[in-house]
């Protein structure tokens, strides 16, 4: 019986999240008749696709050992370089183009100081966020670029099959998060990193490249959501992506990714999504004051912390009471100055 009752815990603490979406959605439908339509569906899906773009990723990240808590930063900057690309040249081709460099590269810059700089990377993208949002107000003097081409703004308006497109954008995302994850040998290679990258070393992985090509993606994703963004809004401005990675890395604490890594499902991280764009939808829809929607989504923060820290602990009750085999023993037992550094 005890057995089954820590089975019963772990499955509550893996999909809490989802069983309080459920629960979320059956509250603001009770409280608001209009809340559970589709065109309030809609909404939601359009309002957390940009977040979504870049949670998908930043999971792959976490569950591979680092963190990249400079995505609000790379978006805004990212978006700011392609509109202004687009003012001067009147190409929203050129524009996106220049802003996914950018996101390339800031994502270069990251993974080659905490992959082969040997850097912690909350330190390196804690600066990284300062840097790049800084740099996104300079290259404005904080004003927000207009009149950008119409080619462009009108990407936010498509439709198909009368749903709209940046929908399909965050379903390519998590179906792409899925497939590495499911299906692809390098997503078994980063739940291995994440989880012991020493040992992931001398098995062969080349840990420093497995986490060095998440973080380029994670750029790349960062400016994607920024250039999504910027399209909803026909403007490109310095503060686009503020707060973007706060509420990223909540999406991907609530979703179950274990933030010291090895742990972690697309389908939680979808969960956490939907419970964010629910939680925010259904507080607007209520008339809840404004101040009082940052209380609740500061708890909710403190909740993916919560189930973070209960699965970890789970985790590690689950390994601490397998009988290690003898190779995995040994292994551990190697003193530290016999392994090398991970490649």
């Amino acid at each position: 019986m005890p057995h089954i009752g820590r089975q019963a815990q772990y499955f509550l603490a893996r999909n809490g999240t989802l069983l309080g979406l459920v629960l979320l959605v059956m509250f603001f439908t009770f409280a608001n008749p209009h809340f559970l339509t589709w065109r309030n569906a809609k909404n939601i899906g359009q309002a957390v696709s940009e977040l979504g773009v870049i949670a998908v990723p930043l999971a792959l990240l976490v569950i591979s050992g680092a963190v990249d808590l400079s995505v609000g930063s790379v978006a805004s900057v990212a978006c700011i370089v392609g509109g202004l690309v687009m003012m001067a040249t009147d190409s929203a081709l050129l524009g996106i183009l220049s802003g996914l460099g950018v996101g390339v590269a800031a994502g270069v810059l990251n993974g080659a100081l905490v992959c082969y700089g040997n850097l912690n990377s909350i330190v390196v993208t804690l600066g990284s966020l300062s840097v790049w949002g800084g740099l996104a107000l300079y290259l404005t003097d904080g004003q927000t670029v207009a009149g950008l081409p119409d080619s462009f703004t009108n990407l936010a308006s498509l439709t198909l099959f009368g749903i709209p497109v940046e929908i399909f954008v965050l379903a390519a995302a998590i179906g792409y998060g899925s497939l590495i994850l499911g299906r692809l040998p390098y997503g078994r290679r980063l739940y291995a990193v994440g989880g012991n990258p020493r040992a992931s070393f001398l098995m062969g992985v080349p840990v420093r490249r497995v986490r060095f090509l998440m973080f380029v993606q994670v750029g790349l994703a960062a400016a994607i959501g920024g250039l999504m963004l910027a399209s909803k809004l026909s403007a490109a401005t310095p503060i686009t992506g503020q707060g973007m990675e706060l509420n990223a890395l909540t999406v991907v604490l609530l979703g179950g990714v274990a933030f010291a890594g090895g742990m972690g499902r697309v389908s939680g991280v979808v969960a956490g999504l939907f419970f964010v764009g629910v939680l925010r939808n259904g507080l607007v829809v209520t008339d809840t004051s404004q101040f009082l929607q940052q209380v609740f989504l500061g708890l909710t923060l403190i909740a993916a912390v919560a189930i973070d820290d209960t699965i970890r602990q789970f985790a590690h009750r689950a390994w601490t009471n397998q009988e290690p085999d003898p190779q995995t023993a040994a292994t551990e037992a190697m003193p530290r100055s016999a392994v090398m550094n991970p490649d």
